[in-house]
């Protein structure tokens, strides 16, 4: 039988397009180890990088983990290989969180489109035009996220109002809060190689007109210390949700968010990220109101549209996210 080498230069590959996947806060919280008698690779949570006030169950933790295994699944299947991926496979180690195996040939035909938009996808939060999203181009995000198996909803233009109206109060009371703004404070700063977080310039404008509560990272006080400009008069708004809402559920959340994002960069549409009602309890619960299916756990609130890319946040090295043995990089694999 012949064999492949996974040369050091593949694993390094993978990992990179695993870290390309957006995060809470742009907090990075994963690890990855690759074992080479069995060919997979492992992702772990790293809870230090977490948000104890923001996200003290550790659901956003799970949801930016499981969007870097989607990109991981990706990344090995543009490289011929099947990606063999189990959720939280040994309970004994909670912070293991995913483990993805190298399994044997395919065509990698239909990854290279989200494989591409990997690379460039990240989030932009600047204002959008008005031009509306083609309604194929809305049925196919709504296929990413069923792939998944999640449920991606546009509501009416109440449930979008609603909507935007709890995330405005979520965003007040996160400013207002003490802990929870010098948590987001701590986050944006330059950054240097031993903590990224988001650079300011990265941040992006406020709407003026308070149409669209972007956060504020900043957790400024007073309006007129923002940057302030208009945005979109009728955003477009897409609510991702799981029919529960275990840990499982959460890194299967993260998955279809970043199929979702993938498919959405691959036809040019940009997206942001309105995560601030969903870290409230009670403002969550009210989500479900919006709902035709009253069952349905929020996960994550998007905005899309067609507007400027914005700047990037920086991502950690794959040298400085991955554990690997000496002479680990390079395995034979089955061909």
């Amino acid at each position: 039988m012949s064999t492949a080498v996974l040369a050091p230069p593949t694993l390094e590959t993978l990992i990179s397009a695993a870290v390309a996947a957006p995060s809470v806060h742009n907090t990075q919280p994963w690890r990855f180890r690759f074992d080479p008698d069995t060919a997979t690779l492992e992702v772990r949570a790293v809870a230090e990088r977490g948000l104890r006030h923001l996200d003290p169950a550790g659901r956003a933790l799970h949801l930016s983990v499981g969007c870097a295994v989607l990109n991981l699944r990706v990344a090995v299947a543009h490289f011929g290989r099947e990606p063999v991926t189990r959720l939280l496979p040994r309970p004994e180690e909670p912070d293991l969180l995913a483990t993805v195996r190298l399994g044997g040939r395919v065509r990698s035909g239909a990854a290279h489109r989200l494989y591409e938009a990997l690379w460039h996808r990240h989030s932009s939060r600047f204002p959008f035009s008005e031009l509306p999203l083609p309604a194929p181009v809305l049925a196919e995000l709504g296929e990413a996220a069923h792939t998944e198996g999640a449920l991606l909803r546009r509501p009416d233009a109440d449930g979008t109002e609603r909507l935007l109206r709890l995330t405005r109060e979520a965003e007040q009371r996160n400013t207002l809060d003490a802990d929870r703004a010098a948590e987001s404070r701590r986050w944006v700063h330059e950054p240097t190689e031993a903590s990224l977080g988001i650079p300011p310039r990265a941040l992006g404008p406020q709407d003026f007109l308070e149409r669209v509560p972007m956060r504020d990272f900043g957790a400024h006080r007073h309006p007129s210390a923002l940057a302030g400009r208009p945005f979109e008069r009728r955003p477009v708004i897409a609510v991702l949700s799981t029919p529960h809402d275990r840990r499982a559920d959460w890194l299967r959340a993260g998955q279809a968010l970043e199929r979702v994002l993938l498919v959405a960069t691959a036809h040019g549409v940009r997206a942001s990220l309105l995560h601030q009602a969903l870290e409230w309890p009670d403002l969550r619960e009210q989500f479900a109101a919006t709902a035709d299916d009253r069952r349905a756990h929020a996960q994550m609130v998007i905005r899309l549209g067609y507007g400027p890319e914005g700047p990037a946040s920086p991502r950690r090295s794959a040298r400085q996210v991955v554990d690997v043995d000496d002479g680990a990089l390079s395995v034979p694999l089955s061909r």
